[in-house]
């Protein structure tokens, strides 16, 4: 599953889910954008990193996701994209009707419309290299509902629906448009959880991630980063060509239930 020559734009990607996702489409030969709102020394030493490991193109490109300008500009400023990889995401957990209006606001930005900027941008360039893959990385959550999540599922939600959307306007294209939904991933951030879980339940390492954090998550077992980004690389792949307006789950069954 080569992806040799083509470019992708992976939003939200100096860490986590981007950031696993980044390193196997380049381990797929793919040269990469790395993005996120920050503009570190450390954003783009992570960069010449997967360029050196994987011999590849790669740059970072600092843009707000929240901002609609930003988000059209990160595609200006990349030059090519084959493959975009709308990833960008925050949460924020409270009842609706005492959820800050503020948060509601950021969530739907970053979770969704950025995912519109940045295709609405992408789509063109796609169309003039006759080639083009979009993948958006969605939630189980884009399938599902829990309660106190109402911006985060909104947004999700609409990630899939957008996703149909586009599939649909380049269906007679060599263009694809699907959406990976996963459950609970093990970044490190779910990492830096795991120690204060612990001690709020008073339970050990591997209990408490199997009866408490993955409580709805029939396998017991965290997605990986690296399942996420290959399942990235082979929606990107000739053999996903006929794959376009549809969803993945790499949840551990969660959305079975």
């Amino acid at each position: 599953m080569t992806l040799k020559g083509k470019t992708a734009v992976i939003t939200g990607s100096n860490s986590g889910i981007g950031l696993g996702v980044a390193r196997e489409m380049a381990r797929a030969g793919a040269d990469v954008v790395l993005n996120s709102f920050t503009d570190r020394d450390e954003d783009h030493a992570l960069a010449e990193e997967i360029a050196k490991e994987f011999s590849v193109n790669a740059r970072y490109i600092q843009a707000d996701m929240s901002k609609g300008e930003d988000c059209r500009g990160l595609i200006d400023k990349a030059g090519s994209c084959d493959i975009l990889i709308n990833n960008a995401g925050i949460q924020h957990v409270a009842p609706i009707d005492e959820f800050p209006l503020d948060k509601w606001d950021a969530i739907i930005a970053i979770n969704l419309n950025s995912a519109f900027h940045t295709t609405a941008a992408a789509l063109p360039k796609m169309r003039a290299a006759g080639w083009g893959r979009v993948v958006n990385i969605a939630s189980a959550h884009g399938l599902t509902a829990s309660p106190y999540k109402s911006a985060y599922v909104a947004a999700k939600h609409g990630v899939v629906g957008m996703t149909k959307t586009v599939a649909l306007e380049t269906a007679e294209e060599p263009i694809t448009a699907n959406a990976i939904c996963p459950g609970y991933v093990l970044t490190p951030l779910v990492e830096a959880q795991i120690p204060d879980t612990m001690e709020k339940y008073n339970m050990g390492r591997e209990e408490v991630i199997k009866k408490v954090m993955l409580e709805r998550q029939p396998s017991r077992e965290f997605a990986t980063v690296e399942q996420l980004g290959g399942t990235a690389v082979f929606l990107c792949s000739d053999a996903a060509a006929q794959i376009t307006g549809t969803t993945i789950s790499v949840d551990g069954g969660w959305t079975a239930l």
